[in-house]
């Protein structure tokens, strides 16, 4: 399988720096998909770290950029309704025609992302069966086929439309660290995203993830093993590197180091970037995320020249 290379748009660094338009946004990612880049990607947050809505505007870079993948970098469904998302992600679908990827988690366990759980009228507790029961749910409603639920949430006999572009619904991958939650992405979903810690630990959760996956007698070639990761181009590596965690405790409000103990980060030459990239390719990654530091268009067209050698 070749190697896919992906761009996070900087939803949450344009509110930053109260930059709350989205024409930019748009044009990063037709920029990234002229450039060769094969995905486009969006987080999501509703004020522990704000940002645009995901699916809003994964809806508006699908109608206007053609020919790249679509995904949520992560999307935490047990904030929405399953129902209701059910329906819009397969609106999005559609609008994509199958360009969609939902990248999931289930939210870090901090005060500011308890309180959005709270103002979402969504208990933090259980958010793994929340996500587990609602992407069944999901899955179910794409059918097209009449759906009764009884569980956290109650369906009358219903059938939902539209279905998805995709069959049976887009890829679902999921985000995880540890062993209970690799072995979750590989039994029920089709992908695993981490983000970090570095590329030894990646090497060897991929192959839990794909030792999962056999054993549950699901196809490799049908499973994805994706990886985020945080890099800054730079005359040298201290230089970059500093300018990461400066990032770091900008967005997450928190000492770098402590976010660089389970984050993949590289600051660094060109080389140096995709050495990096190449270490966690030769761990297995078949798809990488780019959140990129500093001058974002730069680092997208440097990269893309060299975007062969990853493969």
């Amino acid at each position: 399988m070749s190697v896919k290379l992906g761009y996070l748009l900087p939803t949450r660094e344009n509110i930053m720096r109260e930059n709350h338009e989205t024409r930019s946004l748009i044009d990063r990612a037709k920029l990234a998909a002229d450039l060769g880049y094969d995905s486009a990607w969006i987080g999501d947050s509703l004020f522990a770290r704000p940002r645009h809505d995901p699916l809003t505007l994964l809806a508006a870079v699908a109608s206007v950029v053609p020919n790249i993948e679509l995904g949520t970098a992560v999307l935490l469904p047990a904030l929405r309704n399953p129902v209701i998302l059910a329906q819009q992600l397969a609106t999005i679908d559609q609008i994509s025609e199958g360009r969609l990827i939902i990248g999931a988690g289930i939210a870090a366990d901090a005060p500011s992302v308890r309180a959005e759980f709270e103002a979402a009228g969504v208990p933090f507790e259980k958010r793994v069966g929340r996500l587990m029961e609602g992407f069944d749910l999901c899955r179910a409603l794409w059918s097209g086929k009449e759906v009764s639920w009884e569980g956290r949430w109650k369906v009358a006999p219903c059938t939902m439309a539209p279905v998805p572009y995709r069959k049976g619904g887009p890829p679902i991958w999921l985000a995880s660290g540890v062993e209970a939650g690799i072995k979750r992405a590989a039994e029920h979903f089709d992908g695993w995203f981490p983000i970090g810690p570095n590329p030894d630990v990646f090497g060897l959760n991929n192959q839990i993830f794909r030792k999962a996956a056999l054993d549950c007698d699901r196809r490799l070639d049908d499973m994805t093993s994706a990886i985020y990761l945080t890099v800054a181009l730079g005359a040298d590596a201290d230089t970059a590197n500093a300018a990461i965690d400066t990032y770091l405790e900008g967005y997450y409000s928190v000492p770098a180091n402590v976010m660089r103990n389970f984050q993949s980060c590289c600051g660094g030459t060109l080389e140096q970037v995709m050495t990096f990239l190449r270490s966690y390719v030769d761990a297995g990654a078949n798809h990488i995320v780019l959140r990129l530091v500093g001058d974002h268009t730069d680092a997208l067209q440097q990269i893309a020249r060299h975007k062969d050698e990853l493969s």
